[in-house]
């Protein structure tokens, strides 16, 4: 016969379980449970959606934007020409990609010119991915510039919107189309970094008054279109800065005010011809004349006869048998802008037309003087 303390230790051991297990039950099974993934509906009904109402206001502006503008955008691969390893024949090998965009209701197709700078054809993709072979009109390597031209429907020739670049300012929104990559139709945002900055040309001559942005320009954005918030084109998206090759936050756009003076040349004669002040300049004199007065400015070498220089009459150099006999005038200023090198005296240059009236400012003989000058 069991012993009253048995009887009692068994009574404690069954208490103590059942408190274990109620214990279980209640802090540890609701853990496991979701760790065994039992917790989750036994339907598998998906969450329901909550209603995020109407875009914000610069949302929709913006897809409003991409919406009108990306059908002016295009697509843009090119090929060039090699001698084949295997034979004496020549052969087209693909070369690279860009951007660029419709310039007019004739199909001129605008890019940079360093897309086009080793291809010898192109090819055109639209909004619509048709496809188009393209024709070279013209370009300018000093401006990066380039126009090509397409033989395409009216109704899909949409040319983009032209605005200006001189009145931009610091902070201002954005937008850039392209094909970053081979990505057609890509949009990107940012804003107006800097102005005024200068880049060097396809051939080494700088581009001046150059647009910084921050929006991600990478390779293949080359020749997009950068707009702004109203969705027209304040400039062709041409270069970023990075050691990397690919965005860093620092890309740089050709001012339209610049492309909306040199493209219509382009297309017109093929080229672009800037106003010319019938000058002429050997820079290496100019240099040392310069640096031996103590002065900035582009010494003139020549005037041609009859030319805008010399009906104004405006001084050349003079040299005798060995040695200068006399300094032509120095030409320091040219309308608004400083003069300090050539690069200075082209781009003050380029800032006028053909036909129009500038005042130039030069030095002769240690004197201060102006003269207005009608461009041709």
């Amino acid at each position: 016969m069991q012993s009253e303390d048995a009887i009692d230790l068994r009574r404690q051991l069954r208490l103590t379980w059942l408190l274990l297990t109620v214990v279980a039950v209640v802090f540890v099974w609701p853990t496991l449970r979701v760790w065994l993934g039992v917790g989750m509906a036994a339907s598998g009904t998906p969450r329901t959606v909550t209603p995020r109402g109407e875009l914000a206001e610069f949302e929709q502006s913006t897809v409003e934007l991409f919406r009108t503008v990306s059908p002016s955008v295009v697509y843009l691969t090119t090929r060039s020409r090699i001698a084949s390893p295997f034979s004496r024949r020549a052969i087209e090998v693909d070369a690279g990609s860009g951007s660029g965009f419709m310039w007019d209701e004739f199909g001129h197709i605008v890019t940079n010119f360093h897309v086009l700078q080793e291809a010898s054809s192109a090819k055109v993709v639209l909004w619509d991915q048709s496809s188009y072979e393209a024709t070279l009109i013209g370009g300018s390597a000093d401006h990066d510039l380039a126009v090509l031209k397409i033989n395409a429907a009216a109704a899909k020739l949409l040319p983009v919107a032209i605005g200006t670049s001189g009145d931009l300012l610091v902070g201002q929104a954005v937008f850039a189309i392209g094909n970053p990559f081979g990505l057609n139709q890509t949009l990107t945002t940012g804003v107006v970094s800097a102005k005024s900055r200068s880049i060097d040309s396809p051939t080494g001559r700088s581009i001046e008054d150059v647009i910084q942005i921050d929006a991600a320009i990478n390779p293949g954005n080359s020749g997009g279109p950068l707009l702004d918030s109203a969705g027209r084109l304040i400039g062709v998206n041409t270069a970023i800065y990075s050691p990397s090759g690919t965005s860093a936050g620092v890309g740089f756009s050709i001012p339209v005010d610049t492309v909306n003076r040199v493209v219509p040349q382009i297309i017109a004669n093929g080229r672009y011809a800037p106003p010319q002040l019938g000058v002429r300049v050997i820079a290496e004199l100019s240099d040392a004349v310069t640096q031996r007065l103590g002065v900035e400015g582009v010494l003139i070498f020549h005037v041609v006869p009859g030319g805008p220089a010399d009906r104004a009459g405006l001084r050349e150099t003079v040299i005798g048998q060995s040695s200068l006999v006399r300094p032509g005038d120095i030409i320091q200023k040219i309308g608004e802008k400083t003069v300090r090198d050539m690069n200075d005296m082209l781009e003050a240059l380029e800032r006028h037309s053909v036909g129009q009236t500038v005042t130039v400012e030069y030095l002769r003989e240690g004197q201060t003087e102006s003269v207005d000058v009608v461009l041709q």
